[in-house]
C-alpha cells in the first residue's frame, strides 16, 4: 500500500471521533456507537481503496453498516482487507471514562485474520519482551519470562486485564506473585497497545476479550514490534462452524503474529475520543475541535502522532446527531 494512504485512514478515524465526542458522558452507548459507525462509513467513501471489511460491527444480519463482508472505499485499487472498530469502548464514552478510541487497520487482500465476533483469549507484550510469552504457559512462567526480558523484578511488572469475573483466577495468581495489577472496565485494544508504549508503564496483557479487538491489537503491535498470541473461544458448534467458514480449520488453534497478519504491509490508525494513556480525547471550542491521532506503518515501523484542528462549520456531517442506524448491544464485554 502507498504510504500516502496513512493520512487518509487518519481522516477516517478522525471523522468517527468527531461524530462521537460530544456524546461523551451522556449515558447512551448505542447513540455513540451509531454516530461513530455512520461517520466512519461516510469517510471511507472518499478513500481510494477497494476494501472489504473482515473485522467489523458484526455480520450482515446484525449491523447495517460496516458489517463483515461489506465493501468500503471508492472501489479503486489497491484491494485491501479492513478491520474497524468505529468506537472501541462504547461504555467508556457513555460514562465519560478514559481510553475510548476510534480504530482501524488495513492490509492487502487476504492478509488479515478473518474472525467472527466472539471471544478470544489473549496475551500481549511490547517489543522488548517479544518472544518471551506463551499463551499455553502458566501465568507465573509468563510473568517471570517477561520480567527477565525487561530486566525488572517480578514485583515491578504491571499486568493489565479487563475487570471481569472470568479473570479472577489470573488476578489472584498475579497478586500472589506480587505483580502490580491494572484492571480496566473496557477497551482492550488500547490496553494491548499500552504494553508496547513506554510511558504507559504497562508490561503485559492477559485475559479474554473480543476477537475483533484481538486482530486490531495485533495490527498495532506488528507496527510497534510487540507480540500478541490468541485463541478463539467458541460458545457452541455454531461458532465453530463460523470460524471454519472464515478460513480456520481448527477453531481453537493457537494464533501467532503470522496468523493475525501475513507480511509487514499493514497500516494502523487510531483517534482518541476520551483522554487516555496513548491519546487525548476530542476537544471542542465553539465551531472548532481538536483531535489527537496515531498512525503506524508496519513496513517502515514509523509511528506518527497527529494533532489536527477542525472547522466544524465546514464539516457539518462530523457533528453528532440522531441517526437512523439500529445496532445490537455488543455480544461480548
Amino acid at each position: 500500500m502507498e504510504r500516502e494512504l496513512a493520512l487518509e485512514f487518519v481522516r477516517v478515524t478522525e471523522a468517527a471521533a468527531l461524530a462521537t465526542g460530544r456524546l461523551m458522558g451522556r449515558g447512551d452507548k448505542i447513540a455513540a456507537d451509531n454516530a461513530a459507525v455512520e461517520a466512519m462509513r461516510m469517510a471511507f467513501d472518499t478513500v481510494y481503496i477497494d476494501g472489504v471489511v473482515v473485522i467489523g460491527e458484526g455480520e450482515m444480519d446484525e449491523a447495517p453498516m460496516l458489517y463483515i463482508g461489506e465493501k468500503v472505499g471508492a472501489g479503486t485499487p489497491p484491494q485491501v482487507d479492513v478491520a474497524v472498530d468505529p468506537l472501541e469502548g462504547t461504555n467508556l464514552v457513555a460514562k465519560g471514562l478514559p481510553n475510548a478510541l476510534s480504530v482501524l487497520a488495513v492490509a492487502p487482500r487476504n492478509c488479515l485474520l478473518h474472525a467472527p465476533d466472539i471471544y478470544m483469549n489473549k496475551i500481549a507484550v511490547g517489543p522488548r519482551a517479544a518472544g518471551s510469552i506463551n499463551l499455553d504457559a502458566p501465568v507465573e512462567e509468563n510473568v517471570r519470562n517477561v520480567a527477565r526480558a525487561l530486566e525488572k523484578k517480578v514485583e515491578d511488572i504491571v499486568a493489565i486485564l479487563l475487570d471481569r469475573p472470568r479473570h479472577e483466577h489470573i488476578i489472584k495468581e498475579l497478586r500472589r506473585l506480587g505483580v502490580r495489577v491494572k484492571l480496566i472496565s473496557d477497551g482492550d485494544v488500547s490496553a494491548a497497545i499500552a504494553t508496547a508504549v513506554d510511558w504507559t508503564g504497562v508490561d503485559i496483557l492477559f485475559g479474554i476479550g473480543g476477537a475483533p479487538e484481538g486482530v486490531l491489537a495485533a495490527a498495532a503491535l506488528k507496527c510497534l514490534g510487540g507480540e500478541i498470541q490468541g485463541r478463539l473461544v467458541p460458545d457452541d458448534e455454531h461458532d465453530r462452524e463460523r470460524i471454519k467458514e472464515m478460513g480456520l480449520q481448527d477453531p481453537e488453534q493457537l494464533l501467532l503474529m503470522q496468523d493475525f497478519i501475513k507480511g509487514d504491509d499493514i497500516i494502523f490508525a487510531a483517534t482518541g475520543i476520551t483522554d487516555g494513556d496513548l491519546l487525548q480525547g476530542v476537544r471542542y471550542a465553539g465551531n472548532r475541535a481538536t483531535t489527537h491521532s496515531v498512525v503506524m506503518r508496519g513496513l517502515t515501523g514509523t509511528i506518527r502522532f497527529i494533532r489536527a484542528t477542525h472547522r466544524l462549520d465546514l464539516k457539518p456531517h462530523f457533528v453528532a446527531r440522531e441517526c437512523s442506524v439500529t445496532h445490537k448491544t455488543p455480544r461480548f464485554s
